[in-house]
């Protein structure tokens, strides 16, 4: 007999309740907004110690699953998973594993011309391409009443917009992340590097022109040359995003 086998963990009470609760929130049982039970309805229907639900809403409220208001008695709220809270989560593993962005910027070149190749493969007939037009729209209108600052603000949902175009929820997410890291970069670079408000509208508006071109090669069913449009457009963007003495500055998923 092996006695240096390691010895099975048996899972705590309130741990087992957490994961009753969390897999009803998960499944979709429980919705944003929603109050549970107040704690004696669930001490009682689920057998256990107020010190053991309060644990069970501890392990909760950690993973932004429920948030309890001391003294009410209305019960904990639920929360949906929010993409954006473990978006954030996966950038500080990126951080902490000395990721550089040079690195971010590869990862979108190898998503982003893939997706376009399937968009106009469709030449755009998917369920999340309206929203993308709309968006191009949104960002024209921007321009036009020379917003130049929500125009910026608004690049990234563009790009996010594009990739939801596919349906894919995995990449959709996946990207999500890797545009939340290059806004914290572009912010900064931007700070660092500051320009006329005539060169700005310049960027912007060539911007705004290739995403319009990227649009129109998409719903021609262009197949090649929306993704060499893209693929071009986006190494350009990486020309001044991860140049030389930036590409080796490691993510920054602190700071906005």
């Amino acid at each position: 007999m092996d006695n240096g086998s390691a010895r099975i963990r048996v899972p705590k009470t309130s741990e087992l309740v957490a994961d009753q609760i969390r897999a009803q929130i998960v499944r979709g049982e429980l919705t944003e907004g929603d109050s549970l039970p107040p704690e004696g309805t669930l001490m009682t229907t689920l057998g256990i110690s107020r010190p053991t639900l309060r644990e069970a809403f501890r392990i909760l409220e950690a993973e932004n699953l429920i948030s309890v208001v001391r003294g009410s008695r209305s019960g904990a709220r639920v929360h949906q998973p929010s993409t954006e809270l473990v978006s954030r989560y996966a950038g500080y593993v990126l951080e902490a594993q000395g990721t550089t962005i040079a690195d971010l910027y590869a990862a979108r070149l190898a998503i982003e011309p893939t997706v376009v190749r399937w968009l106009a493969t469709a030449k755009g007939q998917t369920p999340g391409f309206a929203k993308l037009k709309q968006v191009l729209a949104d960002l024209d209108a921007m321009l036009k009443a020379e917003a130049y600052a929500e125009f910026v603000d608004n690049v990234s949902p563009f790009h996010q917009t594009l990739v939801e175009a596919t349906g894919n929820k995995t990449l959709s997410f996946m990207n999500r992340m890797l545009l939340n890291l290059g806004r914290h970069h572009q912010n900064d670079y931007q700070r660092r590097h500051p320009r006329t408000t005539e060169d700005k509208y310049k960027s912007l508006r060539a911007g705004f022109k290739s995403f319009e071109k990227l649009v129109t090669l998409i719903e021609e069913g262009d197949v090649e040359g929306a993704v060499s449009h893209w693929r071009l457009h986006l190494r350009n963007a990486n020309e001044t995003w991860a140049a030389r003495g930036e590409g080796e500055r490691t993510v920054d998923s602190l700071h906005g």
